[in-house]
């Protein structure tokens, strides 16, 4: 039903005529349903109009299907906008539901938590102390490709949305590359509003158990020492509430190291940025990770949805002046110089956990012909299981001292990008020669398919000292800054989701030039005639590497590799660091 007729039929039809009660579709039909995106529309004025000083109702913008995308502001202290937040120093928590559209426990759980904290039936002066941000459904046009089984491996609701966007991209994978029109427009709301506190709500896949929901947290693992005992506190705090209010709460995603198997137990990690909980740690803010079970009845994974909110809001009600001190402090860290994490791995180091799940078994599949586990329900089991969450750097790189240069050839795209992250850098005039370091990739392996519309590249290599031509247009990117560590997940080769790795620069690591074989025989002979160490350096490879002497091709490729003609910019990464301020 379309926006106009829902307000036509609201004094007609008893079951719409709820949106004037602030109630939705699910709670109206006892959780068993939810509501289209025409209901987010009404509710989001419904909600301003009934509670004109405390919520406002905010498009922050449309999404490529023509949906507009809202967000409720909303504090009792008459702070809605973010120059009066932040004139109060009120800490921000942009809460939000339908990233992955199908996962809408966090739409309905959020308006029922709205409505009763206005009305003081819970958590009574909590919006006194935050400015809570709550967007709905950040997947609009996902939502609305609604269908009974979307999620076949979810109970409840009835119907519901689609993973992904109208143009198939993840969200949930998109936080750096930023390519979807939703997600330049989340990070746009995100450089106006600066949430403390970012809360990202799903419902996970994955095996049957009786645990029913999971909060992860970062920083905790990674980024800001200051801010990961604030980060590991939030968490516990949130995991002793659910556990008060009769959940089984996890501090860690309950996927397995093998899939399908359980006596495989857990690992605990650090998301990369692509993700919403591990990319807000880079920008010195807190991410929260909450996964409902999806075996769980809708009924409950709303109500658990529900209390999840309302503690994370009391939490930063009660520790948000902590928590924006620390990050503050983050800020202005200088990070000149210094190691810093770029990925992480748990370690080999294991303890056994009990793991309340069911029994089950592990018997040959008739229809695939694979080893398939069945689980009992009925039958509650503690399973005795290894959990690796001993978490550590894997990749680390020393901050460059002065920061990053993008050459003019490539200024203006990757300026879109930092421009889309709220990232600072300046357009730089005719530096002339000046040093630098280089990075030229030892090995370079293209993906075999295609992730997220791109070919992702990984390399080996390091950084070198070098002079290059720094010509007008050229962009330095300071890494003193608040997004230190966003630049460098961005600008870092060897960092997850850079943009080299997500195959931007991917033109850089291809041959784009060629020396005939018949030319190369004739260059080669007079190498070798003119240059006697190369001729023994070549001998001694055929007589060494036998792969080498079979291959006509790398015997050829030996010389040209040797020759003036040969490309000095093949593998090597277009974008620079200085140990200097350029200007």
């Amino acid at each position: 039903m379309r926006l106009s007729a829902l307000l036509l039929c609201a004094l007609a039809c008893p079951a719409m005529a709820a949106p004037t009660a602030l109630t939705t579709v699910s709670e109206r039909s006892g959780f068993q349903d939810t509501g289209r995106y025409d209901e987010v529309i009404a509710l989001c004025d419904a909600f301003a109009a009934r509670y004109p000083a405390a919520v406002r109702c905010l498009q922050f913008g449309t999404t490529p299907e023509g949906r507009p995308m809202k967000a409720l502001a909303v504090s009792t202290t008459g702070a809605l906008d973010p120059a009066a937040i932040a004139a109060r120093h009120l800490p921000v928590v942009l809460v939000q539901g339908g990233i992955h559209a199908g996962e809408i426990d966090g739409k309905d759980a959020g308006f029922l938590a709205l409505r009763e904290l206005l009305d003081g039936k819970v958590a009574k002066g909590t919006l006194d102390k935050v400015a809570w941000l709550f967007v709905p459904v950040f997947n609009v046009d996902g939502h609305e490709r609604f269908g009974a089984w979307n999620r076949p491996n979810q109970r409840g609701p009835r119907e519901m949305g689609w993973r992904v966007t109208a143009q198939n991209l993840n969200l949930n994978r998109d936080y750096v590359k930023a390519d979807a029109p939703e997600m330049q427009a989340m990070l746009r709301l995100v450089q106006q509003w600066d949430p403390l506190l970012y809360v990202d709500l799903h419902a996970t896949d994955g095996a049957q158990f009786e645990h029913d929901v999971s909060v992860q947290v970062e920083p905790l693992h990674a980024g800001d020492a200051r801010l990961a005992g604030d980060g590991k506190a939030l968490r516990d705090a949130v995991l002793a509430d659910l556990k008060r209010q009769g959940s089984l709460p996890l501090p860690y995603y309950p996927s397995f190291v093998v899939d399908d198997d359980p006596a495989s137990g857990f690992e605990d990690a650090v998301s990369p940025p692509r993700f919403s909980n591990g990319y807000f740690q880079l920008r010195n803010r807190f991410g929260m990770l909450v996964e409902t079970h999806s075996w769980k009845p809708y009924p409950q994974r709303v109500r658990i949805m529900r209390n999840t909110i309302v503690s994370v809001l009391q939490q930063a009600a009660r520790h948000g002046a902590q928590w924006r001190a620390d990050a503050d402090a983050a800020d202005h860290a200088d990070l000149a110089g210094q190691p810093v994490a770029l990925d992480y791995k748990a370690s080999d180091k294991a303890r056994i956990v009990d793991f309340r799940g069911y029994a089950y078994t592990r018997t040959p599949s008739p229809i695939s012909g694979a080893l398939m586990t069945r689980y009992d329900e009925r039958t509650p089991q503690v399973w005795h299981v290894p959990l690796r969450d001993d978490v550590r750097p894997s990749v680390v790189v020393d901050a460059p001292r002065g920061g990053y240069v993008v050459p003019a050839a490539h200024a203006a795209w990757v300026g879109e990008k930092l421009r889309a992250q709220g990232i600072a850098f300046a357009v730089l005039g005719d530096q002339g020669t000046a040093p630098v370091q280089t990075f030229r990739a030892d090995t370079a392996d293209f993906s075999a398919q295609s992730v997220e519309g791109h070919q992702r590249l990984s390399v080996q290599g390091q950084w070198h000292d070098d002079s290059r031509a720094i010509g007008a247009g050229a962009l330095f990117v300071p890494i003193a800054q608040p997004q230190a560590r966003l630049v460098m997940a961005m600008l870092e080769p060897q960092a997850p989701d850079s943009l080299l790795q997500w195959g931007e620069f991917n033109n850089a690591f291809e041959r784009k030039e060629y020396m005939e074989a018949y030319v190369a025989e004739e260059v080669a002979e007079k190498m070798l005639a003119d240059d006697p160490a190369l001729k023994a350096e070549f001998e001694r490879r055929l007589q060494e590497d036998a792969a080498f002497a079979a291959d006509p091709r790398a015997r050829l490729d030996f010389f040209y590799r040797r020759h003036p003609s040969w490309d000095e910019r093949y593998r090597l990464y277009p974008v620079m660091r200085s140990e200097q301020t350029l200007h």
